[in-house]
């Protein structure tokens, strides 16, 4: 489902991302741990479009993503903006803010995308906001705005969102980051119901081992722009093989 060859990102002189090689396969759940600066939501960030990358490519689906053919000779050129309006779509996100609008009611929050940009009609919008809004327990808010939510509300109705494009590959970054510890418990069991019940593709950027070895079928263990080791996450995390995984696990347990 996604395929980084040869990726490098650059900032000025810094390299954040350095050479990465990665495929994660159709309905897979893969984590990205490692401390921070360590390239994770990067990663995140080329898949939104709101990065570019510097060198390599980067194909969502069997087809490019970061860049687009060239004439008949299958060559790639960098992708504009026309062109990514396609495959951006099939890629949904959850922040960590919530970045909801307050002047609309939740309903409408988690309408909005699908009737402008996919063009639902109204009624279609609304009755699969409903289904994920009964999905992500929040059904009886629907008609509530934002503001009256708490911060895992919140984020719910934010999962709720990005679930509404029926995207193909999911992406969490650090979604309980800025929640109150009491609030965090609620959004991750919210987020292990959609990874046990579908078959969506699932990228995710996190500190919270426990939520990492509950969801995972791959971890995947980062270090400046580099993926130092990878594997199921009941051997990376009880066994790894590398010492600056093990300190850092050390560090976040």
């Amino acid at each position: 489902m996604v395929r980084f060859a040869g990726v490098i990102k650059r900032f000025g002189v810094q390299t954040v991302l350095d050479g990465l090689d990665l495929r994660v396969a159709r309905g897979e759940k893969v984590t990205l741990i490692g401390p921070s600066g360590s390239g994770k939501t990067t990663i995140l960030r080329l898949l939104m479009t709101l990065e570019r990358v510097t060198e390599g490519t980067i194909h969502v689906n069997g087809k490019p993503f970061s860049h687009m053919p060239a004439g008949a000779g299958g060559s790639l050129v960098p992708a504009d903006e026309k062109y990514l309006a396609g495959p951006r779509r099939r890629i949904g996100m959850v922040f960590q803010q919530f970045n909801l609008f307050p002047h609309m009611k939740v309903l409408e929050n988690v309408m909005e995308a699908p009737v402008h940009v996919l063009g639902l009609n109204r009624e279609e919008a609304a009755e699969r906001a409903r289904e994920l809004l009964d999905l992500v327990g929040l059904y009886d808010k629907r008609g509530a705005h934002p503001t009256r939510l708490s911060g895992g509300q919140q984020q719910r109705v934010a999962i709720a969102r990005a679930l509404a494009m029926r995207p193909d590959v999911l992406l969490l970054d650090e979604v309980t980051s800025a929640l109150d510890p009491e609030l965090v418990a609620g959004v991750l069991d919210v987020l292990r119901d959609i990874a046990r019940t579908t078959d969506i593709t699932m990228l995710c950027v996190t500190h919270e081992m426990g939520f990492a070895r509950d969801v995972s079928d791959r971890v995947l263990m980062f270090d400046h722009g580099r993926v130092l080791e990878a594997g199921p996450p009941e051997q990376l995390f009880e066994a790894p093989a590398h010492a600056r995984t093990r300190a850092f696990l050390g560090s976040v347990r």
